[in-house]
């Protein structure tokens, strides 16, 4: 008897052992050794990409020369996927643009009498034809695409309930630090100028208590201000130094969210109804972005698996900001627009859309890191186990580059936003030790090579980004200089070779300056600089590229290698000039 009872113990205690699928949290203190080999890896890949080729040069020039061609090649063959995908993914963006939502989500109520009038039409119109399906998938109960997902065990197919279209609220939860009214005001407005019905929006404005007093008295203008054009606003303050919380946003959104849900409990609101949008303080939606959301939410079956990701353009400000800011505004603008157009590697950045039910299940946003946005969507994709991906919407959310009173000041601050970007690093630990735990299939229930590819490009874009841009500036100089006396005309005529890539390569820069003309707002009245200015910066890309792409990558993923890690979120100051 007692023997039995040891081992029924035993068994208890192995149960109770924790696993890293036991939680979604980021680790604290001290990590394993498993942990750490994993934070160290990006920084060693890349410090190692570079050493290499010193190590090759050194050994033969010619062996040097053919491993940064190979380097060169391979980047060379990304900028033309990159190149077509820019121009893919802006005409994707126009066109959608273009589309009423609002009606389209109309059409969801009565999809019978909508599939009438559209079916026999031919139209151009984005994405025209998909929507006449899914209004007769609506019309019918089903999706007209059968998964095996969507069958029973005797090989049926399942009743798919769709949600009424007129029970849909959306949650736009707007943080805030110490933003004065100036940036607010317009953001909440933007919300209220939306095409859907603003008496089915709750906008909840989380801000911090460590923005003092002024951020109180600014959060009670807003809500005397808006109070009555929302079904309802609802000021959060955030309090500080909360045990186990990071100085960040992502606290300052749970925080909200958790605050939100207590609201909609009270109101008897339905979260499987109520779609959350996380909205930054100098954010302004596209008119149509509400209702395109709320549109893809109804007609997708996995609704409760999905993220919504709209493309983030910083150019509210692009025509003030200084040259090196609007380089790297156009730039990450046109990063995510290339991104909305490959969804499988596509991740949750900045503001984005997440249904609430999904969100209340997996406790929010994490409280422990200052790369949120990222991180949420490999929180959601394991709470899902693998049951999770990201659905782009091709309308936008403009937002601001980087300004602060004097350009030396914009200057740092810049590199301290993308420093805390490139963090994300962090986040290769947190699915490194998932992907290669014992658990992984019993109770993490996913299997190895979709996420080890997952894996690979999330290791490959952070080292990319610290590693290819000093390959291409100074790489082709190495052999050279350290076989000095060589008469290898491969080593010799590493650089010239190099440059004419460079100039092959440029095509694809072109296209990004042609289609960043296109996509300027109206020039400022107080603002003379002719256009012409806005193709003449570009100049300095080779400058930009290496101080705020590879040195912020360096710097963020040296930080993890040392284990300084960064667990505070540096605020990127909104300066509004006068217009």
């Amino acid at each position: 008897m007692m023997k039995k009872q040891q081992k029924v113990q035993k068994k208890t205690q192995q149960n109770m052992q924790k696993s890293v699928w036991d939680s979604l949290d980021l680790p604290q203190g001290k990590r394993t050794k498993l942990y750490r080999f994993f934070e160290i890896l990006p920084g060693f890949t890349s410090y190692m990409i570079l050493i290499l080729l010193v190590v090759f040069s050194l050994i033969s020039p010619v062996l040097g020369s053919y491993y940064l061609l190979f380097i060169i090649a391979t980047t060379l063959v990304k900028a033309v996927g990159i190149t077509f995908r820019t121009v893919q993914g802006y005409q994707a963006s126009k066109a959608s643009e273009k589309v009423d939502w609002h009606q389209r989500f109309l059409d969801l109520y009565d999809p019978h009498a909508a599939y009438e009038k559209y079916h026999r039409r031919k139209s151009s119109e984005f994405d025209f034809d998909k929507h006449v399906r899914n209004l007769k998938m609506l019309a019918t109960g089903r999706d007209l695409v059968v998964s095996e997902k969507m069958l029973d065990e005797n090989g049926k197919v399942l009743k798919v309930e769709f949600p009424k279209p007129g029970d849909i609220y959306h949650a736009v939860i707007m943080v805030a630090y110490n933003e004065g009214l100036e940036t607010l005001i317009p953001t909440v407005e933007a919300v209220k100028n939306t095409t859907f019905d603003n008496k089915k929006i709750i906008l909840v404005f989380g801000y911090e208590e460590r923005g003092g007093e002024a951020m109180k008295e600014n959060a009670k203008k807003l809500y005397e201000k808006f109070k009555d054009d929302f079904y309802a606003f609802i000021p959060v303050m955030h309090p500080k130094d909360l045990k186990g919380e990071i100085q960040g946003k992502g606290p300052n959104l749970d925080y909200a969210a958790e605050e939100l849900a207590r609201f909609l409990r009270k109101e008897k609101i339905d979260f499987a109804n109520v779609i959350a949008t996380s909205l930054d303080s100098d954010n302004k939606m596209h008119k149509s972005y509400l209702d395109n959301v709320a549109y893809e939410f109804v007609v997708r079956p996995n609704r409760q698996h999905l993220s919504y990701q709209p493309i983030s353009l910083f150019t509210n400000n692009i025509w003030e900001t200084p040259a090196p800011m609007r380089i790297i505004a156009v730039s990450n603008s046109f990063f995510n627009i290339i991104s909305s157009m490959r969804s499988h590697t596509l991740k949750n950045f900045a503001s984005h859309s997440q249904p609430l039910l999904a969100l209340s299940q997996m406790g929010f946003w994490s409280k422990k890191t200052i790369v949120e946005d990222g991180h949420q969507y490999w929180r959601s994709l394991f709470y899902f186990h693998g049951d999770y991906e990201v659905l782009p919407i091709h309308v936008a959310i403009y937002q601001d580059a980087v300004m602060e009173e004097t350009f030396l000041k914009t200057l740092k601050a810049q590199f301290i936003q993308l420093r805390r970007w490139d963090y994300g690093a962090s986040d290769v630990a947190y699915v490194g030790v998932r992907l290669f735990s014992k658990d992984r299939k019993t109770i993490g229930k996913m299997s190895f090579m979709p996420l080890f590819a997952k894996f690979m490009r999330l290791l490959e874009g952070h080292v990319t980004l610290a590693a290819i841009s000093p390959m291409v500036a100074f790489g082709g100089w190495v052999p050279k200089l350290l076989n000095a006396r060589s008469k290898d005309l491969l080593a010799f005529n590493l650089p010239n070779t190099i440059s004419l890539i460079q100039i092959f390569a440029s095509i694809g820069l072109m296209t990004t300056i042609l289609f960043s003309l296109k996509m300027l707002p109206p020039r400022p009245k107080n603002i003379r600089k002719p256009k012409i200015v806005m193709i003449l910066q570009w100049i300095l890309m080779p400058v930009v590229a290496i101080v705020y792409q590879s040195f912020t990558a360096f710097y963020s993923q040296t930080r993890l290698m040392t284990g300084n890690y960064m667990e505070k979120f540096d605020v990127t100051k909104k300066v509004v000039k006068n217009k």
